[in-house]
């Protein structure tokens, strides 16, 4: 979707460049929930809309790309137990995701957001907290 601001996405790059590796975990976690916004914009689409499947399939796609990165760089050795936790967790929501597409199915789309957007919710107070530590 094109910006309606020509420098929106030299903002927007710049502020990725710019970010700490905490506020690019949060950053990936709310790119996560757009494109499943995304896919449940789909699911409201009538089923005879061409664009319906296409829709899902691609904001899914998306989504599960967007977990995979958070998974991929887990330090499993330096993070314990809670990195192996959180590894299963992302394993749990990229196979529904996968179901949520293969079915076109919203319920585990649903589910799974709930489940990103707690951990984001969390995430934002914990950076939130080390802020105001610094501040």
């Amino acid at each position: 979707m094109p910006s309606a601001h020509p420098y929106a996405r030299a903002y927007q790059a710049q502020s990725i460049l710019t970010a700490s590796p905490g506020q690019l975990v949060l950053l990936m976690y709310d790119g996560a929930l757009r494109f499943m916004a995304q896919a449940r914009a789909g699911f409201a689409l009538p089923p005879d809309d061409l664009h319906r499947i296409q829709t899902i399939n691609t904001a899914l796609l998306r989504a599960q790309a967007v977990l995979t990165e958070l998974r991929a760089n887990l330090d499993l050795s330096a993070g314990g137990d809670f990195a192996r936790n959180l590894d299963r967790l992302y394993e749990y929501h990229l196979r529904r995701l996968q179901e949520a597409n293969l079915r076109k199915d919203e319920a585990p789309l649903i589910e799974v957001e709930s489940l990103v957007r707690s951990l984001r919710d969390g995430w934002a107070e914990m950076l939130h907290g080390r802020e105001a530590k610094v501040a």
